[in-house]
């Protein structure tokens, strides 16, 4: 099950006034898209593309900052209605699951079809989203329906039509196969499933190494992995691509204290913290530069999070412009005694604690505007 423009959907569940006009969820003339309603979409905006960029296709969109505590919620609430179908629910995102549901029919007095219509239908009622399902014996078949016929999509690839299904469809279509590779797969004259079938098995693995062999299975229509409901979320972060390269320190500092609200917000929703803070930059020249560090207990606070990021920022500030920042936490584990033992180096870390503590109270009430630090104003 995906939903369908997820977070675009629950902003115009609780403002209506957005029901008929383009919505793109992002923020700031140098940030990227991170999701677009349908209405939108039709003007070109994508996901992961330059805001200004965005802007020139739909100039009458309405931006709404992303609230990821509203959209953690909602999400919630959809796990639990999939939890009410099967115990074993693999989570994507926060807007798209796999679910296993062989065996299920005598326990529902229904098939997996009408379970899963009953589900899209249910969130639709009880919470005012929607979703598009997709049904097939394994994951990479179900993961090519489910986007078949979005928004409000059904579809159906059963085991007996995948051959006749797949036949002559992009390869493309293969989840994780960007343009990139499906420029390598075209130098070698592979551009759609019956492409892929010619290949003898050793050959696709010498010319591709480990996706050789993926590739082979795939264009067969079989994947052996099983839907797993122990995959843990293993690290939370949040990044934004700049308009322009700018190895301004001002500037940078500004987007790492949003950026590390904006993970702390996603801990706080998912009662998570980490004990290893990630600072990710990219150069001018697409080149990558990262940086971690332990921390002594794990935290999940905005104020930590930069600090601690802000630091590892000072280490190698000067080696930009960069085009790219991104902050993480990772080492996920419960909330339970974060933040705890204070610093001994910084006895004002307790204080600051409960001051942003303070803080998400008030935005939880008033609004996320209704309280900021000057910082991010940068």
């Amino acid at each position: 099950m995906d939903c369908d423009a997820f977070y675009a959907s629950v902003e115009k569940r609780d403002n209506p006034e957005l029901a008929d006009k383009p919505v793109i969820i992002g923020g700031g003339k140098r940030g990227v898209v991170s999701t677009a309603c349908y209405i939108a979409r039709i003007k070109g905006v994508r996901s992961a593309m330059p805001m200004f960029k965005a802007l020139q296709l739909c100039p009458d969109a309405v931006v709404v900052p992303p609230r990821m505590s509203a959209y953690v919620e909602v999400s919630k609430q959809i796990r639990a209605m999939m939890d009410e179908l099967t115990p074993i629910v693999e989570p994507l995102s926060l807007d798209e699951a796999f679910m296993d549901l062989s065996g299920t029919e005598k326990l529902h007095g229904a098939p997996p079809a009408v379970m899963l219509a009953r589900l899209v239908k249910r969130m639709q009622d009880e919470l005012g989203v929607t979703g598009s399902i997709g049904l097939s014996h394994n994951k990479f078949l179900a993961k090519v329906a489910s986007d078949l016929d979005k928004p409000r999509g059904f579809s159906v690839i059963g085991k007996a039509e995948t051959g006749a299904f797949l036949q002559d469809k992009p390869v493309g279509l293969i989840w994780g196969v960007g343009p990139a590779f499906q420029n390598s797969l075209a130098k070698a004259g592979i551009r759609t499933f019956t492409d892929l079938l010619r290949w003898d098995h050793q050959d696709l693995i010498q010319r591709f190494g480990g996706m050789g062999d993926r590739l082979w299975h795939l264009a067969r229509g079989e994947d052996r992995r099983q839907v797993s409901a122990r995959t843990p979320v293993k690290s939370i972060s949040k990044e934004t691509t700049f308009f322009e390269d700018t190895a301004n320190h001002d500037i940078l500092d500004g987007h790492l204290w949003r950026l590390s609200e904006q993970v702390a917000d996603r801990a706080k929703a998912r009662d998570l913290a980490g004990r290893v803070v990630t600072l990710k930059l990219k150069r001018f020249d697409f080149s990558a530069l990262s940086r971690r560090v332990s921390l002594p207990d794990a935290t999940q606070t905005a104020d930590r999070i930069y600090r601690t990021a802000r630091g590892l920022l000072d280490q190698v500030a000067n080696e930009g412009p960069f085009r790219l920042i991104g902050v993480g936490i990772s080492d996920l584990v419960s909330d339970t005694g974060a933040d705890l033992s204070g610093d001994l180096l910084d006895p004002s870390a307790v204080s600051r604690k409960k001051a942003e503590a303070a803080t998400d109270a008030i935005r939880q009430r008033f609004g996320k505007e209704a309280i900021m630090k000057g910082r991010a104003l940068r």
